[in-house]
């Protein structure tokens, strides 16, 4: 019996085996192996910053666009970790300008200080061209969710119970945006790399 011819064979892509005997039959677009890992360098993974990714003499990929919009980006999130830093200090203040109970006191007294200083973390490693943690920014977004919560649980006075509602708000949205965008921007920094 003679063999069929090779348009009308069954082939099959996951084993080297099959098909017309051509090495390359199973290789990705790249030329290696389908199924070989991608292996990449710490030296080729950009950051997304646009700073101390890559060599000097070496053009960065992206369009001009891109990077001013990255900039921009980065610029803005710096902006908004400062405006929750200092509602974090106001938060912490405030117990001293308005009346406040024992447990209110020592709650936004300390909720007001992590805020401060976790926004200021970010703030920080934005200023560094380090990108923000995801994890601190969605850190200071349930912390401003948490003064929501307990401006009612401990029974705040009203300039307080106001105070710590509309700082827990500001803190919660802001926060929350800067956790997109740092996601965001690890998302753009490993699609590039």
């Amino acid at each position: 019996m003679s063999d069929p011819p090779a348009d009308e064979s069954p082939t099959d892509d996951a084993s080297p085996a099959a098909g017309s005997g051509d090495s390359q039959s199973n290789a990705g677009t790249d030329g290696r192996p389908a199924d070989e890992p991608i292996h990449q360098s710490a030296d080729t993974v950009d950051s997304g910053t646009g700073a101390g990714d890559r060599p000097a003499d070496e053009p960065d990929p992206r369009d001009a666009s891109t990077q001013i919009a990255n900039e921009e980006r980065r610029r803005k999130t710096s902006v908004i970790s400062g405006i929750v830093a200092a509602l974090g200090v106001w938060v912490a203040a405030s117990v001293v300008v308005f009346d406040a109970g024992e447990t209110a006191l020592w709650n936004n007294l300390f909720v007001g200080i992590v805020i401060f200083l976790a926004a200021g973390y970010n703030g920080y490693r934005l200023s560094n061209d380090v990108p923000m943690s995801i994890g601190v920014a969605t850190l200071v977004a349930v912390l401003g969710i948490w003064l929501i919560v307990s401006a009612a649980l401990f029974g705040m006075l009203e300039m307080l119970f106001w105070s710590t509602i509309a700082a827990g708000f500001l803190i919660a949205g802001l926060a929350g945006y800067n956790a997109y965008e740092a996601r965001e921007t690890q998302t753009v920094a490993t699609e590039t790399a």
